[in-house]
Formats: structure tokens, C-alpha cells, sequence
């Protein structure tokens, strides 16, 4: 985990480097001054000093030294806070835009595997505790052993026995972290699957405001969240309790250790009184540099309990980040990919697929099929009958499970992604538009279009009339997601985009749906007109959509019932039979006389 964390620091290890430098250097100035302190205070209380009357002299000596000492140290503290956040931001930066590139380069399946909501909180929650607890690293977590090291050392070297009182409350300490380490990691491993729910919530709740809306759900939609909020606020009132234990045990060790610092001084003192030993006494000098080391050394563990605690936050934030890093996608360019698509011909020779390996039953099962170039097929069928699993093949956004999809005569596995990917247009069931101008829309399509193309494309689609009504016509702004077009409008804005990238295959699933009959006959008649050597694949649940197509595949329970054109299909079909009457309201007697009128046109 940690070694692929690492490899998002990058351009910012020299400030991962230099942060715990200056700290190191900050923490020797600070503990260096308590002995000099102790120096100082000796030197006053010399009797030859005053009578040589150099007090003024100790005074500006020893003081200026500590100030001195003061300034780098605070100069030293600065720098290294300046180059931590510098490096932790600049870490934060790079996972963010290394999990955005690597969500870039999934598969469907590979994004199947993972909700936005949590996806999105891995690249604002998580990384936030991850870039935390890395400032506290290269920081705090130096500054704190070091701290505690350097002062026992010093503390030692002012009074021996007396030190060993920060040597038997270090341990205390230490069990006390253990403790909230092992007790608070598994209830922020939970928290964090809980804030996905209530992000996912939180997202459904603002995408449909409108259907919430208009079935006046918002009571049902607030306990909704108050239920998650809580839920999650729960769990961290539990870990926060658990933590709450440390700073009044840190507490009470610093207040304890005062008072055996001061009780062993006067036993100390009293005895070297007794045996008229001056010289082992305790001095105020030592006093004050000893209370000072014991604030330092107790700080510090404080402090580490703190980074720890963060790193405790982070792990579970780091983990979900490093399976966001990890996961690869399962579909790539091979070795010496085919960089051209030579035409719209498609075969698919045997094919079976499943959405998961563990799947109990394929989606789609034994699919034979032959589409030549520049044919327009239909595609009919029922809910769930895997029409838009089929045409999620041609630009291998699944691999098949068995057997194989071919393209301009190449198994689509050999196609470099790109190339294959830009000769096949697809304008999805969902169709989904950006903030922007609607140039900036189609030039998704094509990022270099020019005007003239953008016009030809739109005038094919239909979109050209209700672009040209808009004050801005094609300098209009659209705001996120679409919502200031209509349903029909965005579609055909979307096929325009999609026609803009030159292709050599068109699906359309079932992308004209929100259109009216007279446009979507204007549509596909400007496609057979037009751009009669692309290939047209169009999913629809209106028959009209597809009875002019060469050939109309019947699609049930994940098999192809039937392929034929709509005369055929009208004579042989049950199924295209049925859908083809109730969308004419044909019924009865009238469907047998539509049938044999039907049969006679065909023979």
C-alpha cells in the first residue's frame, strides 16, 4: 500500500525530504536551550560572577544565545511547515489527478465495481485524510520521536535519577495508544462505507430533485439522510469517545510527573543538605531545565498519540484509495494493435457474455450474427432483453465471454482501443450533455471541427432549426447535465456529436426516443441519404423507428428471436407482431387481415 501511495509524491520528494530536515534541526535548538537555560541560571547564582560584578555581562552572553537559538528554531519550524504543506498538498494533488486518470482508463466493468458516490468520496474525503496524516509524517511524526529521544538524553545529562520518571511514564503512555489504535481502526473501517451511503443518498436525492418533487417525497428524502447522517455520526461519537481517554491520561502523567519531579528534587536536595554535599543538590537551573524536558518528552507523546491517531483515519482512506490505483482495467490495446478500421462490417461469431465470472446465467447467449457494411438494422425487444448489452460489444466496452466480435474483418480485441473507439459512435440510452457551449459539446466529437461541420452534422441529426432559435444558436450555453434543453433536443445534440466523429459504425440506443415520429423519420432519412456507407445500428422501442431498416433483429431473454425485415417479421414473428399491434392498435380479427395483407406484400 504504501509503495503505491509513494509513487504519487513524484516532483514534491524534495519537500518530503527537506520538511523533516528543518525539524530535526528545530527540535535539537529546542532541546539544546533548556540546558542552556541551566547555564544561565548557574552562572547568576555564581557568587564569583557577582562579586566580579559580570551579571550584565552573563545576562547578554546567555541571553543573547537564547534568543539567537530562538529565532532558527522558529526559522527552522517555519521552513519545515512551508515545505510540509507544500509536499503534503502536492501529494494530495497527485492521487487525486492518478485516481481520476486511472478511473479514466476503466473498462464498464471495471467502473461496475465501484458507486460514484463512493468513487467520489475516495477523491475528496479520503485523500484529504491521506494528505493529513501525510503532513503529520514528514512533520509531527519526525518531530515527536526526535523530541522525546533528544529530552530523555538531556534530561539525563542534568540529573540521572530523577529522568528516570519520564522512563516509567513513557510505557503508560504507550499502552494507552495501543489501546485506542486497536479499538478505533475497525469503527473508522466501518464510517467510511457509511459515508458512501450517505453520499449515494445524498446524489440520488439531488439528481431527482424533480421526481421528488413532484411526488412530494421531500419528508421521506430528509429522514432518509437524517437516518445516514446519524448513523454516521454514531460510529464517530464511539471513536471520538475512544479517543477523548488520551488527552486526560497525557494530562495527568505531565501533572504527576511535576510532582515526582519536585518531590525526588527535595528528597535529593535534603539529603545532599544532610551530608553537606552542595554540589548534589538540585539547582534551580536544573529544576526548571528538568520541568521543562518533562514537558517536552510528554508533549511529544501526546503529539505522536495525535499523528497516530490521523494515521489510524488515513489507513482506511488510504486503502480505499489504493484499490481505486490498483484496479486495472480488463480491457486494453494489445501489442501491435490495428490502428485502421477498414469498414462498418460486423460479425459476431458464437458470442455468449456474462456481466460478472460468478453470473449464474449469460446475458446474452449464442449470438450469430452478420451485419454488412453500410447495412441499417434495427434492433427490437422487450425490457431486459439485452439489446444494449449486444451493441456494448462492437466497441469492446465488454469483452465477450465466448466467442468473438469482428469489425471491418478484425477481432475488436486487435483493434488499438482509440482507433476502434472513434470509428464506432455510439450515442447511449443515457444521453448526457456538459456545461458549455453546444460547440463545446460537439467538439467532443471532433475537437477541431470546424463550423461548417458542426452545421452538417446538426442539419443530418435535425438539431440545426431549434439551434438556430436560440439568441446565441450555437454559442448557447448549456448548463450541467442538459437541463436547459429538452429530452428530444438533447438527443439529437448527441447524435450530432456522434456523427462529428467521421464514423464508420452509428449506434444509436434508443436515442430518439424523446423525438417526435415526423423528426425521427427526418433523422433516418437524412442517415440512408446521406451517409449511406456507415453502418446504422438503431435500438428502439418503436416500431416506426426501425420498419424502413434492412434487416430488424428480435432480441429475448438475451438470444436473437428472430432476423428478417419488417414484412417478414410481421408474417413470422410473435413477438414483432405483437409489439408492431399494440403500437397500432390493431386488434383482434384485424391483426390475422394485417397478417395476410402483410404475407401477400412479402411473396
Amino acid at each position: 500500500m504504501i509503495k503505491t501511495l509513494a509513487k504519487s509524491i513524484r516532483e514534491y520528494k524534495t519537500s518530503s525530504i527537506l520538511s523533516p530536515i528543518f525539524v530535526s534541526f528545530e527540535v535539537i535548538l529546542e532541546c539544546l536551550m533548556p540546558l542552556v537555560i541551566v547555564w544561565f541560571l548557574d552562572a547568576l547564582e555564581d557568587p564569583q560572577t557577582i562579586a566580579e560584578g559580570r551579571v550584565m555581562e552573563v545576562i547578554l552572553t546567555y541571553g543573547g544565545a537564547l534568543l539567537g537559538m530562538a529565532v532558527l528554531s522558529l526559522a527552522a519550524g517555519m521552513a519545515s511547515g512551508r515545505f510540509a504543506a507544500r509536499a503534503s498538498a502536492g501529494f494530495a494533488k497527485n492521487l487525486r489527478k492518478d485516481m481520476y486518470y486511472a478511473i479514466q482508463d476503466y473498462s464498464f466493468a471495471n467502473i461496475d465495481r465501484f458507486s460514484t458516490s463512493s468513487l467520489v468520496t475516495r477523491q475528496t474525503t479520503d485523500v484529504t485524510n491521506v494528505q493529513m496524516a501525510y503532513m503529520m509524517i514528514i512533520r509531527v511524526a519526525i518531530r515527536c520521536p526526535f523530541m522525546l529521544i533528544f529530552s530523555l538524553i538531556m534530561s539525563f545529562t542534568v540529573n540521572v535519577t530523577i529522568s528516570w520518571v519520564f522512563l516509567a511514564l513513557v510505557p503508560i503512555l504507550a499502552a494507552v495508544l495501543v489501546f485506542v489504535i486497536f479499538k478505533t481502526h475497525p469503527i473508522f473501517d466501518r464510517v467510511f462505507h457509511k459515508y458512501d451511503n450517505m453520499n449515494r443518498s445524498v446524489r440520488e436525492d439531488i439528481k431527482g430533485i424533480r421526481v421528488v418533487k413532484s411526488f412530494v417525497r421531500e419528508d421521506f428524502e430528509k429522514k432518509k439522510f437524517e437516518a445516514s447522517s446519524e448513523d454516521v455520526c454514531k460510529d464517530f461519537t464511539l471513536a471520538e469517545r475512544i479517543m477523548a481517554i488520551n488527552t486526560p491520561v497525557m494530562q495527568f502523567c505531565i501533572w504527576l510527573s511535576f510532582l515526582l519531579i519536585f518531590l525526588l528534587a527535595a528528597i535529593i536536595t535534603g539529603q545532599a543538605m544532610e551530608a553537606n554535599n552542595v554540589a548534589a543538590a538540585v539547582t534551580g537551573g536544573d529544576l526548571t531545565a528538568l520541568i521543562r524536558y518533562a514537558s517536552q518528552i510528554l508533549s511529544a507523546v501526546m503529539q505522536l498519540s495525535m499523528v497516530l491517531v490521523m494515521i489510524i483515519i488515513a489507513r482506511t482512506s488510504a486503502e480505499r484509495i489504493v484499490a481505486v490505483l490498483k484496479e486495472k482495467s480488463n480491457i486494453t490495446s494489445p501489442e501491435n494493435a490495428v490502428t485502421e478500421v477498414k469498414d462498418g462490417d460486423i460479425i459476431f461469431d458464437n458470442v455468449s457474455f456474462k456481466y460478472a465470472k460468478e453470473a449464474e446465467r449469460n446475458a446474452l447467449e449464442n449470438i450469430n450474427l452478420h451485419i454488412k457494411s453500410g447495412q441499417t438494422i434495427g434492433i427490437l425487444g422487450g425490457t431486459g432483453s439485452s439489446k444494449s448489452t449486444l451493441v456494448n460489444l462492437i466497441p469492446r466496452l465488454y469483452d465477450v465471454t465466448e466467442g468473438a466480435v469482428y469489425v471491418g474483418g478484425v477481432n475488436v480485441k486487435q483493434y488499438d482501443l482509440d482507433a476502434l473507439r472513434n470509428k464506432v459512435a455510439m450515442v447511449l440510452q443515457k444521453n448526457v450533455l456538459f456545461s458549455g457551449t453546444i460547440k463545446d459539446n460537439l467538439r467532443w466529437g471532433k475537437e477541431d471541427a470546424t463550423d461548417d461541420e458542426m452545421l452538417r452534422v446538426c442539419k443530418l441529426a435535425c438539431a440545426d432549426d431549434f439551434i438556430q432559435s436560440f439568441p446565441d444558436k450555437y454559442d448557447t450555453y448549456i448548463e450541467q447535465g442538459g437541463t436547459n434543453v429538452s429530452g428530444g433536443q438533447k438527443q439529437r445534440l448527441c447524435i450530432a456529436r456522434a456523427l462529428l466523429k467521421d464514423p464508420k459504425v452509428l449506434i444509436l440506443d434508443d436515442s430518439t426516443s424523446a423525438v417526435d415520429t415526423k423528426t425521427d423519420a427526418m433523422i433516418r432519412r437524412s442517415f440512408r441519404e446521406q451517409i449511406p456507407n456507415v453502418t446504422k445500428i438503431i435500438i428502439a422501442q418503436r416500431v416506426s423507428s426501425v420498419q424502413d431498416a434492412d434487416q430488424i433483429i428480435v432480441m429475448d431473454g438475451g438470444r436473437i428471436n428472430a432476423v428478417g425485415t419488417h414484412e417478414e417479421l410481421l408474417v413470422n414473428n410473435a413477438i414483432y407482431q405483437e409489439v408492431y399491434y399494440s403500437q397500432n392498435k390493431i386488434g383482434g380479427a384485424a391483426n390475422a387481415a394485417e397478417a395476410d395483407k402483410g404475407g401477400a406484400a412479402h411473396e
